[in-house]
């Protein structure tokens, strides 16, 4: 039987405890894992330069302390800013909506799940574009005021007459400062928004028509009180196949433009990643707090 719930609202401590959990540790499967790529690299000698110099015992401690430890506290903030911001669009786009029949995830509704992942996508897309005007702002007024200078104007005249051209003026280093502070501000959510909006509405379409026929995601929650429920576990391999060939397809895309390798790697990369993650979840769950939602 099909039952049609709604993600009406994510609980926050359980959500960032759990996710930052599971990207420190896979944050120090990544230290391991370039560990053993740079001892194999020095092994065969690709960079004789480096002389004595052992790559793998100097880069040894920071690697395997700052991955684990970046990833699980830049997890903590991006885990803990997204649920804050789904949970207040939910009253007003509608949460991502999830076609269950047990554990099951037969059908994704596409236009609930794109619109409010867009959404996030584009909130943060205006924060960096925030950020990055703010830091580029202050050295484009930097260069009109220089630009006005006696030394700037004869640099410029020198300039003109070396190539013919003209240098930008201060008013035109100033209106180029705004431009791209209108672009980065405004124009970069609206492109986040957009391109997000059809990558999650292609995501959904290729995960209902096409590989629900191999596999499913598989989720088996548990019910605490009347509209709150947990995930308790998640089925390994099926999400994993399920996730890996939605990504394969997404990576028809890349053969489109001539890329034919991003189908495959796409597949092996999700595969491995969706593995590891629904593991460390099924091993987390028990000891740390497993996730919880309001579903109605």
């Amino acid at each position: 039987m099909i039952n049609v719930k709604e993600i009406k609202s994510i609980k926050l401590t359980p959500f960032t405890r759990m996710s930052a959990s599971i990207y420190g540790v896979l944050g120090l499967v990544a230290a391991l894992g370039m560990l053993l790529i740079l001892a194999i690299i020095q092994a065969i000698g690709v960079f004789p330069e480096l002389g004595n110099f052992n790559v793998v015992s100097g880069l040894a401690v920071p690697i395997i302390i700052l991955f684990p430890i970046g990833a699980f506290f830049s997890t903590i903030v991006i885990s803990f800013f997204s649920v804050m911001v789904y949970n207040a669009l939910v009253p007003k786009l509608g949460g991502v909506k999830l076609e269950l029949d047990g554990k099951n995830v037969e059908k994704i509704p596409v236009v609930s799940f794109a619109l409010i992942l867009s959404v996030i996508g584009a909130v943060w897309a205006f924060i960096a574009g925030l950020v990055l005007a703010a830091v580029i702002s202050p050295l484009f007024s930097l260069l009109s005021t220089m630009a006005t200078t006696p030394e700037a104007a004869q640099i410029a005249a020198n300039f003109t007459n070396a190539t013919g051209g003209a240098m930008p003026t201060g008013v035109q280093f100033g209106a180029a400062g705004i431009v791209v502070s209108l672009v980065l501000i405004i124009g970069l959510p609206i492109m986040i928004f957009v391109f997000g909006f059809i990558w999650n509405a292609l995501f959904a379409i290729f995960y209902n028509y096409l590989v629900t026929r191999v596999a499913k995601i598989q989720l088996e929650f548990s019910q605490i009180s009347e509209n709150l429920h947990e995930l308790k576990n998640i089925p390994v391999i099926p999400t994993a196949l399920a996730v890996a060939l939605v990504y394969a397809l997404l990576g028809l895309l890349g053969i489109l433009s001539g890329n034919y390798a991003d189908f495959i790697i796409n597949f092996v990369q999700y595969f491995i990643g969706t593995t590891l993650i629904a593991l460390l979840y099924n091993y987390l769950a028990p000891k740390i707090g497993s996730i919880k939602l309001n579903l109605e």
